[in-house]
């Protein structure tokens, strides 16, 4: 297998974690996103829509989505698991996955890349949408704040890809300004999610 990736972004961050979490060790190439590696015709044919990461399998087919490698890897090492050691716990971590991606993940990035024009010179910038997107994942913390009130973790007293997914989201966050830590339960949680070697 071969790993393309851009280890300092969310996604390729969230496949670098979950190895480690795993013991996994892949040959990687990283990819310049900044240079725009990830659209030129080679990486297109890795992968048309020009995300990090993308998994090159044994088999040949190139697989990407971080979740979509996470879970991959799941299969080839189960422990520690990681998505659920039941269909009913598969199914909760999956719908917080998808809470944390839909609802922190998208409204952090749209405020990044609309605001800081990061990427303007390959897409439509409006920075009063990320202003908004700001304001949605700000409002959107609250119910995980919530929720994280009686809880160790997400799913209950037990760690799985959707922690890691959103202390990654919320790493990502404060880095490029959108502080989402300030909260008694999420600072408590986010601290014990990020003392875990995987994150080291």
């Amino acid at each position: 297998m071969h790993l393309y990736t851009q280890s300092l972004s969310p996604n390729g961050r969230r496949v670098s974690v979950f190895m480690k979490e795993k013991g996994i060790e892949i040959d990687t190439t990283e990819v310049d996103l900044r240079r725009a590696e990830n659209l030129s015709d080679d990486y297109l044919n890795k992968n048309p829509f020009g995300r990090v990461p993308v998994l090159k399998l044994d088999s040949g087919v190139y697989l990407s989505e971080s979740q979509a490698i996470c879970k991959f890897l799941e299969g080839i090492k189960p422990d520690p698991n990681l998505f659920g050691i039941d269909y009913e716990e598969a199914a909760i971590i999956e719908m917080w996955s998808r809470r944390v991606e839909l609802n922190i993940l998208m409204p952090v990035a749209m405020g990044f890349r609309n605001i800081t024009g990061f990427f303007k010179d390959r897409e439509k910038v409006v920075p009063e949408w990320g202003e908004v997107s700001i304001e949605v994942a700000k409002d959107n913390i609250k119910l995980i704040e919530s929720h994280l009130a009686d809880k160790q973790y997400l799913i209950g007293d037990r760690y799985c890809i959707a922690d890691m997914t959103l202390a990654i989201v919320l790493d990502f966050a404060k880095t490029v300004g959108q502080d989402l830590l300030g909260s008694e339960n999420i600072a408590r949680w986010h601290a014990d999610v990020n003392a875990r070697p995987a994150f080291s």
